[in-house]
């Protein structure tokens, strides 16, 4: 007698393939013939079993991907760090290097100006001189103040010619034509003040003269003020000193 091939019908039985129809016909044939129940548990085991070890090596692979990535990563931070490692110490060098040049005198003449000028301070409008001339100093001095430059040289101006010997507004008008750029003629100012010798008004037309000879770059002149000023241990004494560093 030939024993029947189930295999076709076992296959689409555990698979959930069968119409109703073929399951009520196989589950008959099973309950019938033992081999074929023992077969058919054969062989859902079979299938558990390849499906367990699908599993594993799917989770093996997934294993071994998230381990390249971390590995991955974790040379990437490390490169990273490096990176940046060797970006902070040329950033060092690069402000070190800054640094040595800042201080190096490297400070152009006009930017040793702009980091000591102060425009000077005007004094107070009370002056015993006659109505006419005090009414332009008044009247400069209100334009100097509200840093009308050119407009206060022109009142010191017309004070000065009514009054040449006046060192006080020669200085004024010469801080006044140092503001518009004036340089010439703030250069007279301030040399008529020191030349005068006789006034209060000497060490600052010395200071704001060695200034003016740094903005024309006459830097030999400033030098030979500044050292002048810084002997004679005045107002402006310790700035002189600071920039006769700078520019020898």
């Amino acid at each position: 007698m030939k024993t029947k091939d189930y295999s076709y019908f076992i296959e689409r039985y555990i698979s959930g393939e069968m119409t109703e129809s073929e399951k009520q016909w196989f589950k008959k044939e099973i309950e019938g013939n033992e081999e074929l129940r023992i077969e058919v548990d054969l062989r859902k085991k079979s299938n558990e079993i390849i499906k367990k070890q699908a599993i594993i090596s799917l989770r093996s692979k997934l294993a071994e991907i998230d381990n390249n990535r971390l590995q991955r990563e974790k040379t990437a931070n490390v490169r990273r760090m490096a990176l940046l490692k060797y970006a902070a110490v040329f950033a060092g060098a690069a402000l070190i290097t800054s640094l040595i040049l800042f201080t190096g005198n490297t400070l152009t003449s006009e930017e040793i100006v702009t980091q000591f000028y102060n425009t000077y301070e005007a004094p107070s409008s009370q002056r015993s001189i006659d109505s006419n001339t005090n009414t332009d100093y008044i009247l400069g001095l209100k334009y100097y103040n509200a840093q009308d430059y050119r407009n206060a040289a022109y009142q010191f101006t017309k004070v000065l010619e009514k009054n040449p010997d006046d060192m006080q507004t020669h200085l004024l008008s010469g801080v006044s034509n140092m503001e518009e750029k004036r340089y010439s003629d703030a250069k007279r100012s301030f040399t008529t003040v020191i030349d005068d010798n006789n006034n209060l008004f000497i060490e600052s037309a010395k200071w704001y003269l060695a200034l003016c000879y740094l903005k024309t770059e006459e830097n030999t002149k400033a030098s030979q003020l500044l050292v002048s000023i810084r002997k004679e241990g005045g107002l402006y004494s310790r700035k002189a000193k600071k920039i006769l560093r700078k520019i020898k």
